[in-house]
Parts: structure tokens; sequence; C-alpha cells
């Protein structure tokens, strides 16, 4: 049984065998964005500092207690 490669997949393939070098530029654009440490402490100042959402923020005779 054959396995199925859509074409955009054998396309893609063609492509890094014939620019080898794109395959670190995928490395340091996916550092930019994903491969990141996470500073738990931070994460949990900004979860406590944030105000709470209005219940329905377009009613401009609601104000908050």
């Amino acid at each position: 049984m054959a396995i199925y490669e859509s074409e955009h997949t054998k396309f893609m393939r063609e492509m890094l065998a014939r620019h080898p070098e794109w395959a670190e530029d995928q490395l340091v654009g996916r550092a930019l964005l994903w491969d990141r440490k996470v500073d738990l402490a931070e994460q949990k100042t900004l979860r406590e500092s944030s105000e709470p959402n209005r219940s329905y923020p377009y009613d401009v005779n609601f104000d908050l207690p």
C-alpha cells in the first residue's frame, strides 16, 4: 500500500534538497518565537496583576465596584 504524500510536501522536500542552508534558517526562525525559556514567576505576576474582564464591556452605564 502506497503512503500518500501531498504536492506541497513533495515541493518542500525538493526545495530543502536544493537549498540545504534553509534548514538552519528554519531553526533560527523557530527560536525567535517558540524555543524560549519560560519564567514561571513572571507569568504568575502577570496573571495576578491583570484586571478581571467586565461582564459586558460595551455597556457605557456599567461600572465595576
